[in-house]
Formats: structure tokens, C-alpha cells, sequence
């Protein structure tokens, strides 16, 4: 019976050491990104149906968000429109970040291009579940040059 060698037993930890690093950095970079800060949160119109047209959130001070998804039926699996009006902030970067009410589904964010002050568009879409129906959230990102942060 072969002993086992302790130089390569030193090599095995000494790499696995080096994974458990590049995990942990990896991580650590992609926090930001993952959870963004969130500096204000606005109520949604529950009644509002994104079918029916955009939906309007006042953040107060005067700013005012319009999130809106064409086609109106919103297919799965389709390449869907998303625009999004704002008033009343100066804004860096807006993203539409979807996700499943009932079952994480991932990472799935898109980022919209500016077309003119306050308008920004972008083509998205919605990935199938594995179920038969699946609700989905849709919250929209705002990032201002002023904070930094996020405006959900």
C-alpha cells in the first residue's frame, strides 16, 4: 500500500485555499450588483395592470416614475419593449429587474439606454417557468450620479 504524499497533500490545500479566495472575491464583487442599495422605495398602484398601460409611481418632491411593457399581452420567451419616464431627478443608469413572486428565478436584469432627458428604453424578456403559471415582479432601478443608489 502507496503512503500518501504530504507535498501533494499541501498542493491539494493550498489550491483549494486559492478557490475558497476566488469564491469569496467573486462574491464579495458581485454584492453590488446582486442587492443594490436601495435609498427609497415607492408604493405601486395595486390596481394598476401593465396590460392596460404604464403604471405611474410619485416618489414625492415633485419626481414622478412611468414604467411601461409593449406588446400589452407580455409573452414569455419574446422579446418585450420597456420604457421608462422619469420627472423630476437628474438620472445616471435605470434597469428593470424581473423577478418571481413565489420562486426565485434568477438573475434577470436588463438595462435600459437613454433616448433623450428622462426617457429610457430597452428590450427585455421574460424567461418560462417550470410551472404553469408564474407571477412576476417587475422593479424598476434607478440610479442617480447625486446618491449613488437606487430608487426602487
Amino acid at each position: 500500500m502507496k503512503k500518501p504524499n504530504n507535498r501533494n497533500r499541501l498542493l491539494w490545500a493550498v489550491v483549494g485555499l486559492l478557490l475558497l479566495t476566488i469564491c469569496a472575491f467573486a462574491v464579495y464583487k458581485a454584492q453590488p450588483i446582486l442587492f443594490p442599495k436601495i435609498k427609497q422605495s415607492a408604493k405601486v398602484d395595486p390596481h394598476c395592470d401593465l396590460r392596460a398601460g404604464p403604471c405611474v409611481s410619485d416618489l414625492g418632491q415633485g419626481i414622478r416614475v412611468s414604467f411601461g411593457i409593449k406588446p400589452k399581452e407580455i409573452p414569455l420567451l419574446k422579446p418585450i419593449k420597456l420604457h421608462v419616464s422619469i420627472v423630476g431627478l437628474q438620472v445616471d443608469k435605470v434597469q428593470v429587474d424581473f423577478s418571481g413572486v413565489d420562486m426565485n428565478m434568477g438573475f434577470n436584469r436588463v438595462t435600459l439606454n437613454p433616448l433623450r432627458e428622462g426617457v429610457f428604453q430597452g428590450d427585455g424578456m421574460i424567461p418560462v417557468c417550470v410551472r404553469d403559471a408564474m407571477e412576476w415582479e417587475a422593479n424598476v432601478l434607478i440610479s442617480t450620479h447625486e446618491h449613488g443608489s437606487f430608487i426602487r
